[in-house]
């Protein structure tokens, strides 16, 4: 449906209603009441069991066109201010502008909160009774709590096995057979119905999400709107320019083998020095490549319409991109637990695609991607939860031979350590058990949140250099330092220290807190009576 189809259609209903709201705004609209409306919107979306709900601006109470100014920054911000103050974190799923001699019309299509799960805006959760706006009341509440939608099994009545590819199908059950080998003779014998529902891509004949996902043909993907079954691989240089791209739809059973196709995989080689290092290695394991891109067909929100993003950057790493939240919440979770998911997004296509063997359930998959990466002596995966999206950064090379080599021989560390240490090195936020965890070992100094390799590690691993970059120095050496400036100088400003400091103090604060410490530093001379104010503030030894 096109832009005009879709106002017209939204100008036609008889009233606002719980899911449809019209704004002015002629010039601009509070973030904060665009966010009740949001929560109120999709909370309702959810309760009626509706696609989308929908958000108008530029049209009066009476359903007549009278435009809107509202820019594509503002807008850019109206998605930003969702997705930070939203629980869990949601944003449009799609913002529509069209013009007409009236002027401009913007259309907010607001996803409906996910299952078992209503949306708060700022802490409260909002709903609609027709036109008004208020607090979801309780019984509304347990309605969206309770329920447990699962949109990979919803049937699609108009659809049948004709809009299913053979190929797929036949791919389908070569991987079914391999799972259910003691199966195989009797595997022959089941028509394309009966095998579709033992291997639960399809109920009881009927077409689901999930059959067209995985094995309808290209232009069965309507049948799935708002959804979409689409994989894009982009290449991109050291610039981060584009340089090449294809697009990927349904089968996506088929369609997995042609993406890892289209990327570069090629052989890493290492410097020859000892033993620690193999001679060669493919720069993305396939298994890694595999995994990723399964799970991200997995566990992807189709209800935000958005689609997978396969990135490859020429200086040798992979980015997987997919949309929706991570449900165990952190990869600490994820790697401590080792055990098969309790809670999946699309539980009906993550089992049916346990059955065609794409994915596993013994919870090992994303272990194996840190254990690979560790044994290769390449950086960890990492992952990225921001902006309601999921995605997985794999480098493919060694970033530091030296260190990966001299670290490699620290033997008593363990994965999840060694996972710790990779976030400090990643100037990444650590909780306080887990830096007590690290200090306890001696592998880490520092103060929450400047935290860095301990003098230990830095030994180990030939890092004794940068480990004094991002220590610092003792106090008494940069009193010294300024005692030193005065006796030749005389008197010097704040700003003479500040460039005097300039790449001697520790690389792990920000400009800030490098100004602070020196502004301490100075008042605890002063204090001391070592040194004293002047005219023009200046400063001079007492």
């Amino acid at each position: 449906m096109s832009t005009e189809e879709l106002l017209h259609t939204l100008l036609s209903s008889e009233t606002e209603t719980e899911v449809l709201e019209f704004k002015t705004a002629e010039n601009s609209y509070s973030k904060d009441k665009l966010g009740q409306y949001f929560s109120a919107l999709s909370n309702e979306a959810n309760l009626k069991k509706k696609d989308q709900a929908y958000l108008v601006f530029g049209i009066n109470n009476a359903k007549q066109i009278v435009g809107t100014n509202i820019s594509d920054n503002d807008l850019n911000n109206y998605k930003k201010e969702m997705a930070d103050h939203t629980s869990p974190s949601l944003s449009f799923t799609n913002v529509l502008r069209f013009s007409t001699p009236k002027g401009n019309v913007i259309i907010f299509e607001i996803p409906p909160a996910p299952q078992g799960t209503a949306i708060s805006w700022k802490g409260h959760r909002y709903g609609r009774d027709g036109e008004s706006i208020g607090g979801l009341n309780d019984y509304e509440l347990s309605e969206i709590t309770s329920q447990k939608r699962d949109w990979s099994a919803n049937i699609i009545q108009e659809a049948t096995l004709n809009d299913l590819s053979h190929e797929a199908i036949n791919m389908a059950r070569k991987q079914y057979t391999e799972k259910n080998s003691k199966l195989k003779n009797e595997i022959s014998n089941w028509d394309d119905a009966t095998f579709l529902n033992k291997a639960k891509v399809c109920i009881n004949g009927k077409i689901t999400n999930t059959a067209i996902l995985l094995l309808g043909k290209p232009e069965s993907e309507h049948f799935i709107s708002p959804g979409t079954a689409k994989i894009s691989w982009i290449l991109k240089d050291r610039d981060n320019i584009e340089k090449d791209y294809e697009h990927f739809t349904c089968p996506l059973l088929l369609e997995v083998d042609k993406v890892q196709a289209k990327i570069r995989n090629l052989k890493y080689r290492y410097i020859k020095d000892g033993t620690l290092f193999p001679d060669e290695v493919d720069q993305y394991d396939p298994y890694i490549i595999r995994e990723a891109l399964n799970n991200c067909i997995v566990h992807q929100n189709y209800i935000l319409g958005g689609k997978i993003n396969v990135v490859e950057h020429e200086e040798g790493m992979l980015t997987f991109i997919n949309s929706g939240t991570f449900i165990p919440e952190s990869i600490e979770k994820v790697i401590e637990a080792d055990a098969p998911e309790t809670n999946y997004r699309n539980p009906f296509l993550a089992n049916a695609m346990v059955n065609l063997n794409m994915i596993d359930t013994i919870g090992s998959g994303i272990k194996k991607m840190f254990v690979i990466q560790k044994n290769k002596y390449f950086p960890l995966p990492d992952y990225d939860f921001n902006n309601n999206k999921v995605k997985v950064q794999i480098v493919g090379k060694v970033v530091d031979v030296n260190y990966a080599r001299k670290l490699a021989e620290l033997k008593e560390l363990s994965l999840q350590e060694i996972m710790l240490l990779d976030k400090v090195a990643k100037n990444k936020l650590i909780t306080n058990d887990e830096a007590r965890q690290l200090k306890s070992k001696n592998l880490i100094e520092g103060r929450k949140p400047n935290y860095h390799i301990s003098s230990t590690v830095a030994s180990v691993t030939g890092e004794k250099a940068k480990y004094i970059k991002q220590r610092g120095f003792d106090d008494d050496f940069y009193e010294q330092m300024i005692i030193e400036y005065l006796k030749r100088f005389e008197t010097a400003s704040s700003l003479d220290f500040k460039k005097l400091f300039e790449n001697k103090l520790p690389e792990i604060l920000d400009e800030n807190q490098k100004e602070n410490k020196l502004r301490n530093m100075l008042q605890k001379m002063k204090r001391n009576k070592i040194i004293e104010v002047v005219e023009n503030r200046k400063w001079k030894l007492v």
